[in-house]
């Protein structure tokens, strides 16, 4: 019911009178829920992949294209050539697209040479990198992973001092007041894990905003190993209480199951994050890259369905209102319940026709929308 309004269409003719039996075809072209997920280089020049992509998704993350350690490997040498050649894909295809990430507080993943930077250096390679980035992609991603999985580690902190995080987020809104900006992590929705309890992760949003931080909206990563529905559900309850957008953004479970088990898993979460109202998107981490994904594959490298894709596919089709057709009753009206999106129609009456448009968008109240021939 989150998803979902009813609607009621009427048809009349010009004088105003209602019309009996009236012929309607409804079908919904866009859905208002984002469901994507991650791509990668490999994606680039791979027409299958890409039309797979794009018979199933509307949004999607870079899943290194972006990051650090792939745009300048070395001091000074930028290289947005990969991002730029995903970048246009998405723009070509309306696809939605996070921003994944400007910074990664794990110092595993932070460039060697960012690492040997004295503080003073360090300081003015990260707004740098933050002027680099904006001055090329302002207004392009819906959202910015400003610092990635700030509850586990604590590189930048460390080395720029407590406030280091507020300043990034800082700079980032003014460059770019736009995007949303977010605070991604792994485990808080996962598993029990000490160090990023669901508590702990209110507790470093709301102190953060406190010091006047920018960030409005919550990022769970969603690397699972088996699923605990009702962990899922109490830990969203809880997040929702901050009013924030919450995203699932890099989905997948565990490959020390089968892929039967996965696809099993896969659903349980989909399920659980779709049906929270306080969810306004999941990506899944499922990039292919040299035939392979970081944990989890949809399909095999000759893109034939696994049973996760299965699953993906059967939900997308479960989600979507599809094509409706009918006339309309002794009061000229046509009623559904539809899923959140954009949607056409078709109506007809002795020898006229009529295409019109409109949109569901989120709300208790009937959508009524009057069409006349």
């Amino acid at each position: 019911m989150a998803r979902k309004r009813a609607v009621t269409i009427h048809i009349s003719n010009k004088q105003g009178v209602r019309l009996e039996n009236a012929s309607l075809t409804v079908e919904q072209v866009s859905k208002d829920f984002l469901l994507g997920s991650a791509i990668a280089y490999t994606f680039i020049g791979n027409t299958p992949y890409q039309d797979w992509f794009l018979e199933r998704f509307n949004a999607a993350v870079f899943e290194d294209e972006i990051k650090w350690y792939t745009t300048e490997p070395k001091q000074g040498q930028l290289n947005y050539t990969l991002a730029d050649e995903l970048l246009e894909f998405v723009r070509r295809n309306q696809i939605t697209v996070r921003g994944h990430n400007i910074f990664w507080e794990d110092p595993k993943y932070t460039p060697v040479w960012v690492q040997n930077l004295t503080d003073s250096e360090l300081k003015s390679a990260v707004n740098s990198r933050i002027q680099s980035l904006m001055s090329k992609y302002k207004d392009e991603f819906v959202h910015w992973d400003v610092n990635n999985e700030l509850l586990h580690f604590n590189f930048y902190e460390q080395r720029l001092g407590p406030n280091a995080t507020l300043e990034f987020y800082r700079t980032v809104h003014q460059q770019d007041p736009l995007a949303t900006l977010f605070l991604n992590e792994f485990n808080v929705v996962e598993t029990c894990d000490s160090t990023s309890t669901v508590d702990k992760y209110i507790a470093k949003i709301r102190e953060l905003k406190e010091d006047g931080m920018s960030m409005n909206g919550i990022g769970l990563e969603g690397h699972f190993g088996a699923p605990n529905p009702p962990r899922i559900r109490a830990t969203l309850d809880k997040l929702a209480t901050l009013g924030l957008p919450i995203w699932l953004t890099e989905v997948d479970i565990s490959d020390t199951f089968s892929k039967e088990t996965q696809g099993i898993y896969l659903e349980q979460v989909l399920r659980e994050g779709f049906s929270h109202p306080a969810v306004d998107g999941i990506m899944l981490w499922s990039a292919i890259r040299r035939n392979k994904c970081y944990r989890m594959c949809l399909t095999d490298p000759d893109l034939n369905n696994l049973p996760t894709g299965n699953v993906v596919d059967k939900l997308l089709k479960e989600w979507d209102t599809g094509v409706l057709k009918g006339p309309t009753d002794d009061h000229g009206s046509y009623s559904f319940y539809g899923f959140l999106g954009e949607y056409k129609l078709t109506a007809s009456y002795e020898g006229k026709v009529v295409d019109a448009a409109f949109s569901l968008s989120p709300s208790h109240e009937t959508k009524h929308f009057s069409v006349q021939l």
